[in-house]
């Protein structure tokens, strides 16, 4: 089953910095969503770092830079335009979904994966949209 992170689990997953979380993806296939892919890169683009980079040294920033750039092939993201149509009957259908969110679902949808966030990302929205599909989501404590 594809496990869907988020993209505060997606740097940590590339920087290898958190042993629970490698646990919880163990050999599983990874995915992202472009928005959260997107959040990520902008947050690295930053002077400062942004919010999910702002306490990394320049070294730590200029390694995970790279591995956004040149993304590594394990990590899928799927095109939007194989999403947009679900993604908005899901918002159609589920009050408080945000667009963030509906990307998320209709990725987990279309990959027969479950959901992975960290409790920053955990929102009410995607938690009950994914309960009312029966989709696994689970946010993970940091």
């Amino acid at each position: 089953m594809t496990v869907l992170v988020d993209d505060h689990l997606l740097r940590d997953w590339m920087a290898r910095r958190d042993d629970t979380l490698i646990q919880a993806i163990a050999n599983k296939p990874l995915a992202t969503t472009n928005l959260w892919y997107a959040r990520l890169c902008k947050s690295a683009a930053s002077v400062g770092g942004g919010a999910l980079l702002g306490g990394w040294n320049r070294a730590e920033r200029q390694t995970l830079i790279g591995s956004l750039v040149a993304l590594p092939a394990a990590v899928t993201i799927l095109p939007m335009r194989q999403l947009a149509w679900t993604m908005g009957t899901l918002i159609a259908g589920h009050g408080g979904l945000s667009m963030l969110g509906a990307e998320a679902v209709a990725a987990a949808l279309q990959l027969e994966g479950g959901l992975l966030v960290s409790a920053r990302d955990d929102g009410p929205g995607i938690r009950r949209c994914c309960a009312a599909l029966g989709l696994r989501y689970r946010a993970l404590a940091r």
